[in-house]
């Protein structure tokens, strides 16, 4: 079966964005961004938030001739690949996506009885959230940045239950970046 993986940068004290919705401190180095091109190839569809869908969205329109080799390698991962965007706002998407037309449980259920191997990726801390309610995120996979930015959108929304985790991989990076990566025990 599919796993559904949950991969985001966070701060130290636990914010995706900061209180004034900047996340520029996130910017990963290239070490930190060979992470996330290793991470993409494994994914086979993206489900993303109408935020996080929006901002992706430079990744389409950008000049190629303007990224280094190794934002060129990620647009040619990312552009191409099948993307499910959750909104109530939005009626109508662009590039390799398609808004959800059933609720999110709906939808991965579906994406997992597909044939095939390749992970589901949640991305967004809203969407990720209504996915971890239902229980249905198999991994997570936090890259904590060096900084505390008092407060914002938090990585984990708050559902006042414990969900254990077991530990599969941990690094740090010259950045001071860590990166961690935790299966959900069931």
């Amino acid at each position: 079966m599919r796993r559904v993986t949950y991969s985001m940068s966070a701060s130290l004290d636990g914010y995706i964005v900061g209180p004034d919705g900047g996340f520029d401190w996130s910017v990963p180095d290239p070490e930190v961004f060979q992470l996330a091109l290793d991470e993409i190839q494994q994914v086979g569809v993206h489900l993303l938030g109408r935020k996080l869908y929006e901002t992706m969205l430079y990744w389409e329109t950008v000049d190629p001739r303007t990224l280094d080799d190794a934002e060129r390698e990620w647009t040619t991962l990312w552009n191409p690949m099948p993307k499910v965007v959750f909104s109530t706002t939005l009626s109508e998407v662009q590039g390799n996506a398609r808004l959800a037309t059933g609720s999110v449980a709906e939808e991965i259920e579906r994406l997992r009885a597909e044939p095939g191997d390749s992970e589901i990726a949640i991305g967004g801390a809203t969407l990720a959230a209504e996915v971890a309610a239902h229980d249905l995120i198999d991994e997570y996979r936090v890259r904590v940045y060096p900084v505390l930015v008092g407060g914002g959108i938090p990585l984990f929304a708050q559902h006042e239950r414990q969900v254990d985790l077991e530990l599969l991989e941990s690094r740090t990076f010259d950045s001071g970046v860590v990166f961690l990566r935790h299966r959900v025990v069931r």
